[in-house]
């Protein structure tokens, strides 16, 4: 009974009344560099995180999905081609986009936390892994990554880029990802030496996150056809950015220094990569616009620790998680001495994730 997978396998049975027919799992991610660039073509550099979501699935014989969630205690009903309401988008998207017209009886069981670690891509990455085990379906691991990206864009209504979804696909907890959002072409890329992640939960429910990341998706979209480029990815040069609005001069002015900052880091050590985080951070606080009060006191108690090369919020805002970069072996020590004055600044109690 201490067996994951066991475990999994009985409840499974238990809810559903027989044996699954496949299980496939995905991991979260943390991204330390490169936020709210990929939807213009720019560089990100995020890891996998150990939280995985897993997916059991069996074809059930009807003409409608019964979907269990483990952590919500709840069960979901959709008829085959309906989308559902809830957590049902993220697994009947898939199962549209793949062809799938058998009813499916499918077991969600995820420790990803949710805000800013990826835990609906992660979701989404482990459905159309056992689909792809059930169906034999011919998807490279990129291809896998895609579809899922278009079941936020027509099944969740999130315009997301293409990061969350790689990274869940492609990435693993021993190094970060460089991804060229553009190309899609991605190698392995060591952690500075001497280093370690920590990954810290604010305690803060991300709000506004879907609504205000389309609307920040539409401002440079508008940002990059004023400068008549395909994308902010093409401006190299700040003083470019001079012809656009205010609002628009800064929203695009942190995807640019963005994409440099990713680009810096790869030649950087511990410490400068340090600073490059701390700079996005100001960045995503003042230029984009997307942080919180709760978190920007985080990220300032981990910047002012003597063992923090940097820190900076991560995923699309609003609340959620914030990622340092630590010397290597005092990530637990950090957290022991950041959360309680965390806590004891804003009342929020916040929690260690990674490691």
């Amino acid at each position: 009974m201490n067996n994951p997978t066991e475990i999994s396998t009985q409840t499974f049975q238990s809810v559903f009344g027989a044996l699954p027919e496949v299980t496939a799992s995905a991991p979260g991610r943390v991204n330390l560099l490169g936020e709210h660039t990929d939807y213009q073509g720019g560089f990100v550099l995020p890891t996998a995180i150990p939280q995985r979501a897993t997916v059991q699935l069996r074809r059930n014989g009807t003409v409608r999905h019964q979907l269990r969630s483990v952590q919500l205690a709840q069960t979901l009903v959709t008829a085959v081609g309906d989308v559902g309401e809830n957590f049902a988008p993220y697994l009947t998207g898939c199962f549209a986009l793949s062809g799938i017209h058998d009813g499916l009886d499918a077991l969600i069981d995820s420790d990803v936390p949710s805000g800013g670690l990826s835990s609906s891509a992660a979701l989404e990455v482990a459905t159309l892994r056992a689909l792809r085990d059930l169906y034999h379906l011919p998807l490279s691991d990129v291809e896998l990554a895609l579809r899922g990206v278009q079941v936020e864009h027509e099944f969740v209504g999130v315009m997301c880029g293409v990061m969350d979804q790689m990274a869940s696909s492609l990435a693993d907890t021993r190094t970060l990802l460089l991804i060229d959002t553009r190309s899609l072409e991605r190698r392995a890329v060591p952690l500075p030496t001497g280093s370690e992640v920590l990954v810290l939960d604010s305690g803060v429910p991300r709000r506004l996150a879907e609504s205000g990341y389309n609307e920040r998706r539409a401002q440079v979209e508008e940002a990059s056809r004023l400068l008549g480029v395909p994308e902010l990815r093409d401006v190299h040069d700040i003083g470019q950015l001079d012809i656009l609005p205010p609002l628009l001069l800064r929203r695009a002015r942190h995807v640019v220094s963005e994409n440099a900052r990713v680009l810096e880091s790869l030649d950087a050590d511990a410490a400068g990569f340090g600073k490059l985080m701390n700079a996005s951070h100001a960045s995503l606080r003042d230029d984009y616009q997307v942080s919180h009060p709760q978190v920007d006191n985080l990220v300032a108690l981990l910047q002012a620790d003597d063992a923090v090369y940097g820190a900076r919020m991560t995923g699309a805002g609003f609340g959620g998680a914030v990622v340092a970069l630590v010397r290597e072996g005092t990530a637990s020590d950090v957290a022991g001495r950041v959360l309680p004055a965390y806590e004891a600044a804003t009342g929020v109690h916040g929690s260690q994730v990674v490691p």
